[in-house]
């Protein structure tokens, strides 16, 4: 659990340490991980006072990394900004509750996404929803996000927490195969696609 809930769960290197080493430190008997945050908010986004720093974007990428690397479900109880949108979807599963919101409103302020977010997020919602919310700054509320497929059910913690509890059930090396077959397939390798691709013309100035 994301327990910021006085700056909305906004993310700073601090707490990407922490939720990074949570996920790689669980058990080989811990079958299915749900993440949520705490109070009414899943995640604001990034903690805007230390977003510009390399050690910033370092810890957000190891901490999207390691939740890639095992199944894992996102129970969405409240709004997904920027950050947040990126940590809901580098989950293999996404449970949004009525007052889920998504955006990644980047444009809004100067700041970009890496390539392998895009990606993801044209391969889970679709390319025309991708080039809303990154163009146009376009938010998602549930039941859009359940009909564009960023959203796989709605529901509360509780109904997360019971898909992953029935998913712990389930053949440990089947669930494996399927996630390495379904992220080999349809999305590039992670390395090829954080920083180097379109670097050079990422903004180089926020406009203040």
């Amino acid at each position: 659990m994301i327990d910021r809930h006085e700056r909305r769960n906004a993310l700073d290197v601090e707490h990407l340490d922490d939720l990074r080493a949570a996920v790689e430190d669980v058990g080989p008997q811990v079958r299915a991980l749900v993440i949520t945050g705490r109070g009414t908010s899943f995640c604001a986004g990034a903690d805007l006072r230390g977003v510009h720093g390399d050690g910033f974007r370092t810890a957000l990428y190891a901490a999207l990394h390691s939740i890639t690397a095992l199944p894992v479900l996102a129970a969405v109880n409240g709004p997904a900004i920027d950050a947040g949108t990126q940590l809901a979807i580098a989950c293999d599963l996404r449970v949004a509750a009525p007052s889920a919101v998504f955006a990644v409103p980047t444009a809004r302020n100067g700041l970009v996404v890496d390539p392998w977010t895009v990606r993801r997020l044209a391969l889970l919602a679709g390319g025309g929803a991708a080039r809303a919310m990154l163009l146009g700054c376009d938010r998602l509320d549930a039941p859009l996000a359940l009909a564009r497929g960023l959203v796989d059910r709605l529901g509360d913690f509780d109904a997360a927490f019971e898909w992953a509890r029935e998913i712990a059930g389930f053949s440990v090396s089947s669930l494996r195969y399927s996630k390495l077959a379904l992220d080999t397939l349809f999305e590039s390798p992670w390395e090829a696609t954080l920083d180097t691709e379109f670097e050079d013309s990422w903004p180089k100035e926020v406009p203040t």
